[in-house]
């Protein structure tokens, strides 16, 4: 065999050999979630672990709050993120945000295992939180004053989702003064506050013993009630995607991994309803608003109103594009973000910005101290050297007359024509020549004495 027939055989074999041989396998997904601690710990932690465990891929937990994680979703820091509440239409930078729904929980009110009171009715919730409803005796336990507690950022997921149902606004005010970070620290200060009451969720405390949670209108909150409708205060935990990432077959293969008969069952073993399991949900929705309605003595639909106006209210900055930060206006930028979204990254920002502007100003000010001092400086050696220059022309003037030109005033005074003499007559003459006699009263003295 010829050397070049050799040579051209090895190269088949060479390329049959790379045919035949298996492809290397993809590298696993590795994908970053961040969210509020609700969904944090009732959807996500072992649904992460077992996605690892199939080999599916990695996720990166990071739960913290809700706004943080739909803003680190819309800057690209985070793959996706935990919500407890759907898309709030006044926030720009959720716009670009798809909320995906994937299972039902329950808010549920908490207080301290020995507090006395098992159950409110739904108008009492309503007035506790509109701060009507201030002492325990007038829910039927002792006489002390209600402790209330909420998260201090407003658009929290669970405070968001319940304010939406029993105000129609999820953004309501509403007379919580003890504020924390997230539902875990809320329920660290219940459990050691016998007259504490605050917001959490099914899935969050069910299994927390140092809290006790409240039936609502004789309702217990469970799976059970949730599936059937008769516990009212159900909500839905969303998993929230951007609209355009580079990881979007990755997460949309997560999203189909959440569909599948294991993940449902660990949704289940969290007290969660996955939503496919309630079929007429849509339907419900209606009879439920209109049943909170009646229980709050409104007109049938209030609510529904409520909810359509904010929604039309807010249509126009869902459709606007994210505005600048109003750098003319920075602590009020600031301001307003610190009340819907304290532990934000865009707070952040709008403090690190506010910073920059104080500083800005201060430096400023300090320029136009220098220069104002330089100014009064400059004014004052320029008022010596005047006075300095009018002291010596002072000194000098009279010289320069006496060898110089005469002073107007002399001028005046040398070149002032004579006045012209009149002549008299002689007896006139002589009678001025003579001298006056002295005249004292009506007598007179001659001009020789007498």
């Amino acid at each position: 065999m010829s050397p070049r027939r050799s040579l051209a055989s090895l190269a088949f074999a060479f390329l049959l050999l790379c045919l035949a041989s298996p492809a290397p396998a993809a590298a696993p997904d590795e994908l970053v979630w961040r969210g509020d601690h609700a969904t944090g710990r009732a959807l996500m932690e072992d649904l992460a672990k077992e996605y690892a465990k199939g080999k599916m891929g990695k996720i990166t937990l990071q739960p913290f709050s809700t706004v943080s994680g739909l803003d680190a979703v819309a800057q690209g820091s985070a793959d996706f993120a935990g919500s407890a509440r759907g898309k709030y239409a006044r926030r720009a930078e959720e716009a670009n945000l798809t909320f995906v729904p994937g299972a039902l929980d329950a808010a549920v009110l908490i207080t301290h295992p020995r507090n006395p009171v098992n159950s409110i009715t739904l108008k009492q919730m309503h007035d506790i939180y509109l701060g009507r409803i201030t002492n325990w005796k007038e829910l039927g336990g002792e006489d002390k004053p209600i402790n209330l507690y909420g998260i201090a950022a407003s658009l929290d997921g669970v405070e968001y989702s319940l304010r939406q149902l029993v105000f129609g606004r999820g953004d309501q005010r509403v007379a919580a003064p003890r504020l924390y970070m997230n539902t875990s620290k809320l329920e660290e200060a219940i459990s050691i506050d016998p007259a504490g009451l605050g917001l959490s969720t099914l899935a969050g405390t069910w299994t927390n013993k140092s809290v006790k949670a409240l039936q609502v209108d004789g309702i217990n909150a469970s799976t059970a009630s949730i599936v059937d409708g008769s516990y009212p205060l159900y909500i839905k935990l969303y998993l929230v995607t951007p609209a355009n990432s580079p990881k979007q077959a990755a997460i949309d293969r997560f999203v189909e991994f959440l569909g599948t008969p294991t993940a449902k069952d660990i949704l289940r073993r969290h007290q969660l309803v996955p939503i496919s399991d309630v079929l007429d949900l849509a339907a419900r929705e209606t009879k439920r608003i209109d049943w909170f309605d009646a229980q709050l003595g409104r007109a049938p639909g209030t609510t529904a109103a409520i909810a359509a106006a904010e929604a039309a209210e807010a249509a126009p900055a869902t459709a606007a594009a994210q505005p600048p930060t109003p750098v003319s206006a920075p602590r009020a930028m600031l301001e307003s973000k610190v009340a819907v979204a304290p532990t934000a990254e865009s707070t952040q920002a709008a403090r690190e910005n506010l910073a920059r502007a104080e500083a800005k100003k201060a430096a400023e000010r300090e320029a136009a101290a220098n220069r104002a001092a330089v100014t009064s400086a400059a004014q004052a050696t320029a008022a010596t050297s005047a006075a300095a220059a009018t002291s010596v022309a002072a000194t000098t003037a009279p010289a320069k007359h006496a060898t110089g030109a005469p002073s107007k005033a002399k001028v005046a005074k040398e070149t002032k024509p004579a006045p012209k003499k009149t002549k008299m007559p002689a007896k006139a003459d002589a009678q001025a020549a003579a001298p006056k006699a002295a005249s004292f009263g009506n007598v007179s003295g001659g001009a020789n004495g007498g």
